[in-house]
């Protein structure tokens, strides 16, 4: 769409007629919204060039610098040759101070009062303008940051998740299999395997994905462990759905939530209880749910615990909350219905086919 031109006030360096100034309010949101977005991965990322083009496009300047701590620039534009723009660039890393030679300016960018880069901008007299796209950069690489440290949260969540076995369940396991050793060899191997299967899957150290078919398999060597151990208290319902088994979800989410069913739902009745486990297709998602009758919570425990507020041993629902919505959304969280001495339904539902998610 053609850009309008409006007379330059006096003493703006005139440039190239597509840099004219932009007019219109709403175009130059939708520019600096671009920008913004561009500098999602920093100011080395992929889209940092993009970048430079939207910033020069705002400030109608002839040329345009980005770079990081590094010293590098990616340009739009032209930066005069008889400048030495890469010497003003290095005085500012180590000032942290703007500098301008002729019609040339850098200006540090500071995130979180640490220094992250320099803007380079030539030909160019819209000083408030450019105090202002400065503003921009920072807050854009700010919600960078602010992102990248919440995935490295998560993944840390992840690990701890993947090394939290229950020593107690572990303890019970191996007490049951020894117990088979003599009176039922074949018995005390299928478990020993399923055991082997469980301690391998759940300290997996690769892939953030897996599927549907690996997921259920790991529930069902976890649930045959804890048959064993429970006995008749246990009693277990899974059902999967053929067209679901490939679909790819973040790896450790089903699992978690098994394991919270049996530990603080069916292990707390005397009685026991049963723990149904079902995947279907429902149009183009995939629906997961995990449900016990066992001692239930209140909701607003159960919202607690969905905010990391709960237990330790409790953790995983978090996480695993956490994590669904960062992969599909904030819409694709846990469901979970519950009430006191009512039991748990979990539910979790997933986009069959995702970009980007593979197993």
């Amino acid at each position: 769409m053609p850009v309008p031109a409006e007379p330059a006030d006096p003493g703006t360096h005139r440039g190239p007629a597509w840099s004219r100034r932009v007019r219109d309010p709403a175009t130059v949101l939708e520019m600096a919204r671009h920008v913004s977005d561009d500098l999602a991965d920093g100011l080395a990322g992929p889209r940092a060039r993009s970048a430079a083009r939207g910033i020069r496009r705002l400030l109608a300047a002839d040329g345009i610098g980005l770079t990081d701590l590094t010293g590098e620039l990616v340009t739009a534009g032209a930066l005069p040759p008889d400048i030495d723009t890469a010497a003003m660039v290095e005085e500012v890393l180590h000032t942290e101070s703007r500098c301008r030679r002729a019609e040339v300016v850098a200006v540090p960018l500071v995130v979180h009062d640490e220094l992250a880069g320099v803007l380079v901008v030539a030909g160019t007299s819209r000083m408030t303008a450019l105090r202002e796209v400065a503003n921009l950069l920072v807050a854009a690489l700010e919600r960078s940051h602010l992102e990248e440290s919440a995935e490295q949260a998560a993944e840390a969540e992840l690990r701890a998740l993947r090394a939290e076995i229950s020593p107690h369940f572990v303890y019970n396991a191996l007490t049951v299999i020894a117990s088979f050793v003599r009176s039922d060899p074949d018995r005390s191997r299928e478990l020993m395997l399923d055991f082997a299967d469980y301690i391998r899957y759940s300290l997996a150290s690769h892939g953030e994905y897996t599927t549907v078919a690996d997921e259920f398999h790991a529930i069902e060597t976890y649930l045959a462990l804890q048959r064993a151990v429970l006995g008749d208290r246990l009693r277990v319902q899974i059902r999967v759905a053929p067209e679901v088994l490939a679909v790819a979800i973040p790896f450790l989410v089903l699992q978690p939530i098994v394991e919270n069913a049996v530990r603080h739902g069916i292990e707390r009745r005397a009685e026991g209880g049963t723990v149904h486990v079902l995947g279907e297709a429902e149009g183009s998602d995939c629906l997961l749910s995990v449900e016990d009758d066992g001692v239930g919570m209140a909701p607003e425990k159960a919202s607690a615990l969905l905010a990391g507020e709960g237990a330790s041993t409790s953790m995983g629902l978090a996480n695993v909350d956490r994590r669904l919505r960062n992969v599909y959304g904030p819409w694709f969280g846990l469901v979970v219905e519950t009430a006191e001495d009512e039991g748990t339904r979990v539910l979790v539902r997933v986009p069959r086919f995702q970009p980007g998610v593979v197993p």
